[in-house]
């Protein structure tokens, strides 16, 4: 059933469509709202320093990797269907093939998504968004904005994000209290990313002499390699930390 705040949702996405507008930036760096944008960076510096941070330490050594690592599994795989909606959105029927099929194995054979047997069998993941399909469709990057909590974004993929949820096939589907588990399975594998990618958060968050600045550039870089815009000159941790965070 369609729910009853997704009509609101999508009409504040195709407000902020309207946002979009701005230089076509394919490289370089727009970013009008600096000011604002270093301010929420601060703030979320500040999150991650006295929560986020300290409660991935205690996901990360007091659960067992192989726990960890399911819990991964089963949050990749609630997003099949999403990624499977934009993959037919961007006319990429052979990728929304090969992701219909991973979903189903691994929904079936890996136990709701909780082992990966699909990788295994060469259907590896295909990761997709809206705010990919927005770019296909020809829609401009925008200028690049740090929201609170979820960190980079642009204008575009901000869109993309809010489309995404409020369009979830499974969030359609599943009602309360069920929808609850795939709520703190995705925010457990966010949290075990962070604990993953422990090191590397650190010297973007604390070591660097601008983090806003270091974070800025590593996730523009990073997206537009994602988008096919440019050669991606980021090491290959850093390219996974930003590629998991975009799933």
């Amino acid at each position: 059933m369609f729910r009853s705040d997704n009509f609101f949702g999508i009409v504040i996405v195709f407000a902020l469509l309207a946002a979009c507008a701005g230089p076509d930036v394919a490289s370089g760096i727009y970013d009008p709202l600096e000011t604002r944008n270093r301010e929420i960076h601060e703030g979320n510096r500040k999150l991650d320093k006295h929560l986020v941070g300290p409660a991935a330490d205690i996901y990360g050594t007091g659960i067992p990797e192989p726990v960890r690592v399911g819990v991964n599994h089963f949050a990749s795989n609630l997003g099949e269907p999403g990624t499977v909606v934009n993959d037919i959105l961007q006319f990429k029927l052979g990728s929304a093939l090969h992701n219909t099929a991973r979903f189903i194995l691994n929904s079936t054979v890996g136990v709701g998504g909780i082992f990966d047997p699909a990788t295994n069998m060469g259907l590896e993941s295909r990761p997709s968004d809206f705010g990919e399909t927005l770019h296909v469709w020809g829609l401009k990057e925008g200028a690049y904005r740090e929201l609170p909590l979820l960190g980079p974004s642009t204008t575009r993929d901000t869109v993309g994000m809010a489309v995404d949820f409020f369009l979830d096939p499974v969030g359609l589907i599943i009602q309360t209290p069920e929808r609850y588990v795939t709520t703190l399975a995705s925010g457990a594998s966010r949290i075990g990313d962070r604990y993953r990618f422990d090191d590397t958060v650190d010297s973007i968050l604390y070591d660097s002499a601008d983090s806003y600045a270091q974070a800025r550039l590593l996730y523009l870089e990073n997206r537009r390699f994602q988008l096919g815009q440019g050669h991606n000159e980021i090491d290959d941790e850093l390219y996974d930390i930003y590629e998991e965070f975009d799933e």
